[in-house]
């Protein structure tokens, strides 16, 4: 059960074959996964695409329908996987996941172990950053939850990264297994603050522990817990805010000099240009990010520790 085994290594293949998983793109609000099979169809809005047709193809490629319609054919990354997959839980975003994978210090040859597995949109994520010779313990008390994440670990080709095992994490703590070996931990638990001292005794010297919890009220009794073994104790909440980009025509004066065009990153050119009130005019097409009508908000509170090395567990 324990790490690390060197000959497992992920095999990054670019051309697709039968039986593979792949993100249809239709746009950047629509993709399905869907798994390749030669005698099978794919119906949409654009038309039939016959799977035949992909086989072979590589990563990447845009692929016509009967009617001339098109879609393109993407790899299983985390990232795209986060968005398809099915929301069994609430899940992470890339702007959290990538600010623990950062925050907790994943490297090539980790060992990390996370509790709970839910959607596994996290447990993706840190398998690819602790690959190739990295493994991910991820814990579920649901064993029905367990036993679909093991199975699109397989999909996605992660399940030589990523163990999923049925275990009550708040009520049983961690396997004793892994005592002392584990680089870092993350916790997606109702009470994490139950788990904490288990962790403790997971964690190598100086090794770090992220807890997600949406509210802030278990991330306050979460730190009383984590006061007594850990320090370097912070909470963090990552609020998204996108723009979308747009082409658009304005209308400007002479007298926009002073800067007020600094709105506009790129005019594209001039289509007319005259005189009103004696100041020169001309309409320019530009580029303008303008902020998005709707934003995700919260998500929840990511509080991170480090293994106090005086602690003596």
């Amino acid at each position: 059960m324990l790490p690390i085994d060197p000959t497992k290594k992920i095999f990054f293949q670019r051309w697709i074959s039968e039986g593979d998983l792949v993100i249809v793109y239709e746009r950047h609000t629509h993709m399905t996964a869907v798994k390749v099979c030669g005698g099978s169809v794919l119906q949409n809005r654009f038309g039939v695409f016959e799977h035949a047709d992909w086989i072979g193809k590589p990563f990447g490629s845009k692929v016509l329908s009967n009617k001339g319609g098109f879609v393109y054919l993407l790899a299983p990354t985390p990232e795209l996987w986060t968005l398809v997959l099915s929301h069994r839980t609430q899940i992470l975003y890339i702007a959290d996941i990538s600010f623990v994978i950062s925050y907790l210090e994943i490297v090539p040859g980790c060992l990390v172990l996370e509790s709970g597995t839910g959607s596994e949109s996290l447990a993706a994520s840190l398998a690819r950053a602790l690959a190739p010779y990295g493994h991910v313990y991820t814990f579920d008390f649901h064993e029905q939850r367990a036993a679909l994440a093991r199975e699109d670990f397989v999909k996605t080709g992660l399940s030589i990264l990523i163990t999923v095992e049925v275990r009550d994490i708040q009520g049983r703590g961690f396997p004793e297994n892994f005592y002392g070996l584990v680089d870092s931990i993350f916790l997606d638990l109702l009470q994490p603050w139950l788990a904490i001292p288990s962790a403790g005794k997971m964690l190598k010297q100086d090794g770090v522990l992220c807890s997600f919890s949406p509210c802030i009220e278990q991330v306050q009794r979460s730190c009383e817990s984590l006061r007594t073994i850990f320090t370097d104790i912070r909470t963090f909440e990552v609020l998204l805010r996108l723009y979308e980009v747009q082409e658009g025509r304005r209308e400007f004066s002479g007298d926009d000099d002073d800067g007020s065009l600094g709105s506009l990153p790129c005019k594209r050119s001039l289509y007319s240009s005259g005189r009103s009130n004696g100041k020169e005019k001309s309409n320019a097409q530009a580029v303008m990010p303008r902020p998005c009508s709707e934003a995700r908000g919260h998500t929840g509170y990511l509080t991170f520790a480090r293994l106090n090395s005086c602690s003596g567990r």
